[in-house]
């Protein structure tokens, strides 16, 4: 990939507990861009049923799709490189993120139910519990080669797993030409 054709705006997706914010905040410090966690889109109705084990449907997700594909057309209307990561489980929830813009790339932290499992287990202080994940990985519609999305393993380590991203998306690290 060319610098000309860059990504503006980079999609973190994965299950609960995929690393989406780990490695956000790993890549917007490499990079030098702005990261937005998806949890801070919810409004506290969705984070309440969550935090009860009640899984979301698609009408509490629908508009937390649509304020973070708002914050992504404003990234890219300052013409500003960004981070956002959300679940983004349903090819219908990425077409609704992502659309026809060419200038977003989608990245899939893909992870086996039971390592993904282990990482929510050592989690504190997050509102997600570990019941919920069952249902995310049967509501999970891993993307298609037409979605051209990046699949890395979140098996590797944070570190390694943020230099592959930039290397296979062609970006460049802060304070290099």
């Amino acid at each position: 990939m060319t610098q000309a054709n860059l990504p503006v705006v980079v999609v973190l997706m994965g299950v609960s507990s995929s690393g989406k914010t780990t490695i956000g905040r790993r890549l917007a410090k490499l990079l030098g861009w702005p990261f937005r966690d998806a949890d801070s889109f919810h409004p506290p109705a969705n984070i309440e049923k969550m935090r009860r084990g009640i899984p979301l449907d698609d009408n509490d997700r629908w508009p937390w799709l649509d304020a973070i594909a708002q914050w992504i057309d404003q990234q890219l209307a300052k013409g500003q490189s960004a981070l956002v990561s959300c679940s983004a489980l349903k090819r219908s929830y990425r077409r609704r993120l992502i659309r026809d813009r060419t200038d977003v790339r989608l990245v899939f932290l893909q992870g086996s139910f039971e390592l993904i499992r282990q990482r929510m287990q050592r989690r504190r202080q997050h509102f997600m519990p570990v019941s919920l994940l069952e249902n995310q990985f049967e509501v999970l519609e891993e993307p298609q080669a037409d979605e051209n999305a990046l699949i890395v393993p979140v098996s590797l380590p944070a570190p390694r797993l943020a230099e592959r991203i930039i290397a296979e998306l062609g970006l460049r690290p802060a304070g290099q030409v």
